[in-house]
């Protein structure tokens, strides 16, 4: 067994932080930028101004960067060759996340607006993977930034229950064409102030809780029809995550994208990846949060003594330096053991490792960031440190990859045979006394 991280990825990473330091840190100390990357952000003044969305000046400098990492090459790492990309692994996505997460918020990385100038791009896959031939431009034209959908799977009453959802398209035709009408509400609906289009997941045949019967859509999202009833403001401010209202919009048949009542294999295409990749992220940010206390507290010396030499500083930091470490080992095995596996594979074999990852990632980024806040005191508090954005995001992952309580039914499956490679006492396929199937779909709400 060799834990040594691979000297290709090494090497990639010493690319990358002089890329930072050449590119990166000059666009972030031009005078008009310094105020938004020193944490002096002053959110609630500015985004009430804009309506709570995010600032078209923030959005600029994020497109900026990118720009500069596309430029360069590194933008599209994890994509395959064919789209630019350099086919970048499962290992070498969790290991980039958590070098950049480690290095606290910046504009080469800061996941409040799921920003990286290394990209996770798993709607360019799926449009790869499902498109028909005559929407296999769309996978080139998202990443050029003329086609830019969101995703339309969650509702105001159904989140982690999407099968159950209530939007609803019928069939009509309309001027000899053959098409839809769709009638719903969708909520949570992130990036729809910039989206050209809507991916709408809708019900088309079958019952409440059936897994088949699910169509994805192509919405354009200016349709008259499409309402912006309210941004839903967060904890994690700004908003872009909109709460929509689908009256009578109709479009033409060949706006089914991927599988006709299929469509829920779109919402469960990239679940995997974008997991470990998010959990590998929190807990590069977690050591970030416990590296910045520890100096924090051999520096600070209140009664003129250090805080390190505090028992009550040092226990809290210990355990959560020493999940943090045994965390990056499950993390960067499960990744690795991802990339010698097919998708299909993977959802059997690795679903319950993903998810113990995600979920005890998630939950240790946010306690670090906590205990960052206590040992900081007021300064932690205050937004002239950045802990308080940390766990401001990060909370929002324990809920919205897959809660954690999905995450741990998840495992609860593998664990117990109800799921998985060693599930027993029902046969797959089979039926409940109701004729729905007993297996479990899994997804992330979005």
């Amino acid at each position: 067994m060799d834990f040594n991280i691979p000297q290709d990825i090494a090497d990639y990473l010493n690319v990358l932080d002089q890329f930072i330091e050449d590119e990166i840190r000059p666009l972030e100390q031009q005078d008009d930028n310094i105020r938004f990357f020193d944490h002096r952000r002053e959110w609630a003044r500015t985004d009430f101004e804009n309506g709570g969305l995010p600032r078209p000046e923030w959005e600029e400098l994020l497109r900026e960067a990118k720009r500069r990492a596309d430029k360069a090459g590194h933008l599209r790492y994890a994509l395959p060759k064919e789209f630019g990309g350099q086919d970048g692994s499962n290992l070498g996505m969790a290991i980039i996340r958590e070098h950049f997460a480690k290095q606290g918020l910046g504009l080469h990385n800061d996941l409040q607006n799921e920003h990286s100038i290394v990209g996770n791009f798993p709607q360019i896959l799926m449009l790869r993977d499902f498109a028909r031939p005559d929407q296999k431009h769309l996978a080139e034209d998202a990443l050029n930034g003329k086609f830019l959908a969101c995703f339309g799977l969650t509702e105001p009453d159904h989140g982690s229950d999407a099968t159950h959802m209530e939007t609803r398209a019928v069939r009509e035709k309309r001027d000899g064409k053959d098409g839809w009408l769709i009638n719903g509400e969708k909520m949570w609906i992130t990036g729809m102030h910039v989206a050209t289009h809507i991916m709408l997941f809708c019900r088309t045949s079958g019952e409440d809780g059936d897994a088949k019967g699910i169509t994805c859509l192509l919405v354009p999202a200016r349709d008259p029809g499409v309402i912006i009833e309210e941004y839903m403001w967060t904890f994690n401010m700004p908003t872009d995550h909109p709460r929509l209202t689908i009256k009578d919009v109709w479009v033409p048949e060949d706006a089914v994208f991927g599988p006709p009542e299929g469509g829920l294999a779109l919402a469960q295409h990239f679940v995997h990846e974008n997991r470990i990749r998010q959990a590998a992220s929190s807990v590069g940010a977690a050591m970030y949060c416990i590296n910045e206390s520890v100096q924090y507290a051999r520096e600070r010396k209140p009664f003129g003594k250090a805080l390190a030499t505090n028992q009550a500083i040092q226990f809290p930091l210990v355990e959560l330096a020493t999940e943090a470490e045994m965390l990056r080992l499950l993390i960067f095995k499960t990744a690795w053991e991802m990339d010698q596996m097919s998708k299909p594979e993977v959802a059997i074999h690795l679903s319950d490792k993903v998810s113990m990852c995600n979920y005890r990632a998630n939950r240790l980024c946010c306690n670090a960031a906590d205990r960052a806040m206590q040992v900081h005191g007021g300064m932690g508090y205050s937004r002239h440190k950045p802990f308080e954005h940390i766990y401001r995001h990060h909370r929002r992952y324990r809920i919205t990859e897959g809660s954690e309580e999905i995450q741990m039914r998840k495992v609860g499956g593998h664990l117990f045979g109800f799921m998985g490679p060693n599930k027993h006492g029902q046969a797959k396929g089979e039926k409940d006394s109701k004729g729905k199937s007993t297996e479990p779909t899994d997804f992330a709400v979005r």
